[in-house]
């Protein structure tokens, strides 16, 4: 397999030069279907700021996917290219006024919130719209996380159910989020109880919930020898208490990003100069953490690089093309020698990558991407 990856990198190297974002339909289908046959009772809203190239989001919808976004601009690219505006959540829990009335336009009547201010932009701009409560939730042993920004405090979750209701919204469930690369199945099953109770509570004063946003933050393998839990093993855990602890006819939607997007992606670089320094080798790549390795800053991802050159390896340095020290991809790779024109390529990158990058810093652009 990996035989035949290489030989694939160098051919469409010779093609199209690099760097290059490869991105395979196959990969992107095939986490699909495995969410739907671990999670069956889950129905996932693809979170689009992980890639929101639109052949992924094409892809998806082929699928049947729903899909969440954070902004009228991401709601109206999903729109653009046929998802069905009953098929996505608008799941940022602060949204602007000019958002908010846009998403009314476009009839997505389905969104998240956190706060009591965020009920009457909501009420106003957006009047009956179904909304979720937005919890604050465990975060421990997560890459990322989203518990620092974003959730009420569970205590303040009736209070906010209730006042939705009085302003004529539909108060119809709970949403959290345990962090992005969650490796720790505990942060799942706490917030799971912490909803369970919420949902009982407001049963009891006249407010049934129909539906739990489990959010994200389902974990893939960055490196081939990555031994942390599996998502299958995760799904197990999360089935057995999702069964005991709520209602058989309660909805359970989900928000993958990452688990989607990350292991269809390739990133294909070469080395543009070598130096020495430091007592070791300096390589610098013609892409760089202003461009896909954007992740390393914004989502504290770390990738594991591989080389076309075979031989013993040296404790390396890899650097990015622009004039900036801060374009340090990493000090420390055991890499074979190169030379200027070898091949550095990374799998498992297509999440948060390409998606953060700036583009045209220092006038580098981006890995140009194909869907294969």
């Amino acid at each position: 397999m990996k035989e035949g990856l290489e030989k694939r990198i160098r051919k469409l190297v010779k093609k199209e030069g690099s760097p290059l974002m490869l991105i395979s339909r196959d990969a992107l289908k095939q986490q699909y279907q495995r969410f739907q046959r671990k999670l069956p009772n889950v129905t996932p809203y693809y979170a689009i700021k992980a890639n929101p190239h639109p052949e992924i989001i094409k892809t998806f919808i082929s699928q049947g996917s729903g899909f969440d976004v954070a902004s009228a601009a991401e709601m109206n690219l999903v729109l653009s290219l046929g998802a069905s505006p009953n098929k996505i959540i608008f799941a940022n829990t602060i949204k602007s006024v000019d958002d908010i009335k846009a998403a009314n336009k476009a009839k997505v009547h389905f969104m998240t919130f956190d706060n009591e201010p965020e009920l009457y932009k909501i009420a106003k701009h957006c009047s009956g719209a179904k909304v979720l409560v937005r919890i604050k939730v465990d975060n421990v042993g997560s890459t990322v996380e989203l518990s620092l920004k974003f959730g009420a405090d569970p205590d303040q979750a009736l209070f906010l159910l209730k006042k939705a209701k009085s302003l004529g919204l539909k108060p119809a469930g709970v949403s959290f989020h345990v962090g992005s690369q969650c490796t720790n199945v505990e942060n799942y099953i706490r917030a799971f109880e912490i909803s369970s109770a919420i949902f009982g509570e407001a049963k009891k004063i006249g407010i049934p919930l129909s539906i739990l946003d489990i959010g994200g933050g389902f974990p893939i393998r960055h490196f081939d020898d990555d031994n942390h839990i599996t998502f299958q093993d995760m799904a197990k855990h999360l089935r057995k208490k999702m069964k005991r602890l709520f209602d058989r006819d309660v909805q359970f939607i989900a928000e993958p990003g990452r688990f989607f997007a990350g292991p269809a992606g390739t990133l294909i670089t070469q080395v543009v100069g070598r130096t020495f320094r430091n007592n070791k080798n300096y390589y610098y790549l013609n892409d760089g953490v202003y461009g896909d390795f954007s992740g390393i800053v914004f989502d504290h991802c770390k990738y594991e690089f591989k080389s076309l050159r075979r031989g013993q390896r040296f404790l390396s340095t890899l650097a990015g093309p622009t004039c900036d020290s801060f374009d340090t991809i990493s000090l420390s790779e055991d890499l074979p020698e190169m030379d200027v024109g070898n091949v550095v390529y990374v799998k498992n990158i297509g999440a948060y990558s390409c998606a953060s990058a700036v583009p045209n810093f220092n006038g580098f652009k981006p890995a140009k991407i194909l869907l294969t």
